[in-house]
């Protein structure tokens, strides 16, 4: 069956119960598994960052050293510029039936689609490390605050507790994220609006910040801050088709892209909530312990839940994607042991950040780095989409997985260096014009001492990806039956997939 075409009705399975653990990796999920709808799209995007980990990034622009009406712009222009770069990265899944590292091999390559693993495994270990610590952090502030001083033991116990949690979570797999994102979206939200009660009557709107901005100058800082909160819904572009692969292709685009729009536009409710509580507390570099002092009494159990309750709701959706992509780059784990040795992975990170090292300013410059390096991997994929017409070979996305070669996105050693090149410049440039605490490229300080890495990324890519389709044609079988949209095509060259091995009898 092509990705165009509409299953019937008798193909439509039972949705999988909760209970039951989930069986499929990346390879194709059947059509008749699509069963979910774009709101459950926008429920696990909006569950998965209406988190703790959110509210943290929404304080780092009062750290920076900015008042509450700056970090307010700088925080809506992150969310909107950011959604606007994720929301397509949700239309790869319907068609493809897999994940969005496995569909970027289309233009990448089936091997060169390695990249789109590696930045999502960068994304899930920072991000499920910001969730379990921040929430770990954030039950202890709590509990001292309710007048018990657990101290390092009772952080290393939250920390274990949150991750087995999202381990489990994870093993029983997309039903269970649901489930879990239900409760998330609602009782997060509902928490968040009643500190609006507990915290209202020491706002200052009017907050102008400590002045010592982080860069120097204001202007530089505020940029700063942009990229810090766009780095939240770029941090989902590996992750949607995750989700999205259980939708029907035959959901309009415009659903498709509303969904994660949609649900990054309602995260400014946990965005303003640590922008606000930031605004209060002595040392909005140590956001959480101050918090946890300056909480009423009767609001420290919910701020408990929301702790808790973000910690799995973020480490899911970061852990459950990498998991299901780490199984099929070592093809003798199964999708349940990949999410395991990841999550592992992260939590020894977690430990080691927090008791040996500064974890804070390690997470401040892997999320940087998630916007420079994965924003021209999403336009370029969103690109190949409007040149390919969103067509796609499903079976031929699998060569690799499988231990086959060939097929039309074998390309070069099922490498597409057009694709490839095309972010290796974008990177480069963004690098060269890099200007952030931990990382200042030799071209900076160009404009003041403004970040001008992520547009010049962005445009790189924007330019150098379809010169290399016009300048190196792709095969006419990438393209389909409509034809290429925009650039050439060239005749076929691409070998015919090895054949699957038999399998005894």
């Amino acid at each position: 069956m092509s990705a165009h075409q509409e299953p019937s009705p008798i193909e439509i399975e039972a949705p999988q119960k909760v209970t039951e653990i989930e069986t499929y990796g990346v390879a194709p999920i059947p059509v008749r598994a699509q069963t979910s709808r774009p709101f459950d799209l926008f429920r696990l995007t909006f569950g998965g960052a209406n988190t703790f980990a959110t509210i943290i990034l929404g304080t780092l622009p009062i750290a920076y050293g900015l008042g509450f009406a700056a970090s307010a712009a700088a925080t809506v222009v992150g969310v909107i510029v950011g959604a606007l770069i994720l929301s397509p990265m949700a239309l790869f899944g319907p068609r493809t039936r897999t994940n969005n590292a496995v569909s970027s091999g289309a233009h990448f390559g089936v091997v060169g689609r390695a990249l789109g693993s590696l930045l999502s495994l960068l994304t899930a270990v920072a991000f499920f490390s910001i969730s379990v610590w921040v929430s770990g952090d954030a039950i202890v502030g709590a509990t001292a605050r309710l007048g018990y001083e657990g101290g390092d033991g009772l952080r290393a116990t939250a920390y274990g507790v949150i991750a087995v949690a999202v381990f489990a979570v994870c093993v029983y797999g997309y039903r269970f994220m649901l489930l879990i994102n239900k409760v998330a979206v609602v009782a997060g939200s509902a928490l968040m609006l009643l500190g609006a009660v507990a915290y209202g009557g020491s706002f200052d709107p009017s907050y102008a910040g400590s002045g010592e901005y982080l860069l120097g100058g204001f202007w530089p800082t505020w940029v700063l801050a942009v990229l810090t909160i766009m780095a939240n819904p770029v941090s989902f572009g590996g992750f949607l088709g995750d989700w999205s692969r259980y939708i029907p292709a035959s959901h309009s685009t415009r659903s498709m892209l509303a969904a994660p729009f949609l649900a990054q536009v309602a995260t400014l409710l946990p965005f303003f909530f640590g922008l606000a509580t930031a605004t209060l507390v002595a040392d909005p570099g140590d956001y959480v312990t101050g918090l946890a002092v300056v909480s009423p009494l009767w609001y420290a159990l919910p701020l408990l839940l929301v702790a808790l309750v973000g910690g799995l709701s973020t480490g899911t959706t970061a852990l459950y994607g990498t998991g299901l992509d780490f199984s099929s780059l070592v093809p003798r784990l199964n999708r349940v042991q990949g999410t395991v040795v990841v999550g592992c992975l992260a939590l020894v990170l977690i430990f080691v950040g927090t008791f040996l090292f500064d974890i804070v300013e390690t997470i401040n410059a892997f999320v940087i780095l998630i916007v420079l390096l994965t924003s021209p991997w999403m336009v370029i994929l969103m690109l190949g989409y409007l040149f390919r017409r969103g067509f796609y070979r499903v079976e031929d996305l699998q060569v690799f997985n499988e231990g086959r070669r060939g097929g039309a996105y074998w390309f070069t050693r099922g490498v597409n260096w057009r694709a490839m090149t095309a972010w290796l410049a974008a990177a480069a440039m963004g690098l060269v014009f890099a200007n952030t605490p931990m990382l200042v490229g030799p071209l900076g300080n160009l404009a003041g001492g403004i970040d001008l890495s992520l547009p010049v990324a962005l445009l790189t890519a924007a330019v150098v990806y379809p010169a290399a389709l016009v300048l190196f044609p792709e095969p006419r079988s990438v393209f389909g039956p409509a034809g290429p949209r925009l650039v050439p095509a060239a005749p076929d060259t691409e070998p015919e997939p090895e054949p699957r091995p038999s399998v005894p009898a």
